[in-house]
């Protein structure tokens, strides 16, 4: 047991630790940051669907390969099955990847933001006054 391994079971303090306040405070207030930024999101993932389908159509893609490539590269994963020729594509490839860090910011620092609330009121909730 003490070898460092994990071994898949949830002991009492882990199970009462994700059903106590501060796992449901930081879902609640990470959902609640996602509606509140949906419109920003979505305006960028449209941004990125858009500048996709455009250099897809310079490379002579698939509409679903040019979406595939497009998010691929926004999330700078990057696989390198699919890639771009020309000069503009390739300068189209850098403002998707920027967007995709951009939106992915967001959701990291919503993410971050929710996680610092529910800290907060965990902690103000357990230390006696």
């Amino acid at each position: 047991m003490g070898d460092g391994t994990f071994r898949g079971t949830l002991t009492p303090e882990v199970i009462q630790l994700l059903f106590t306040g501060l796992t449901t405070t930081f879902f609640k207030e990470f959902l609640f940051g996602l509606w509140l930024t949906l419109p920003l999101l979505l305006s960028l993932a449209f941004v990125i669907f858009v500048l996709g389908q455009i250099v897809g159509k310079k490379e002579r893609w698939l509409p679903f390969d040019s979406f595939y490539w497009s998010f691929i590269t926004a999330t700078t994963v990057g696989y390198g099955d699919i890639r771009p020729l020309n000069r503009s594509s390739r300068i189209l490839s850098v403002v998707i990847a920027l967007i995709g860090l951009t939106l992915s910011g967001i959701v990291v620092a919503v993410a971050v933001h929710a996680a610092t609330v529910a800290l907060a009121a965990h902690d103000t909730a357990v230390k006696p006054f």
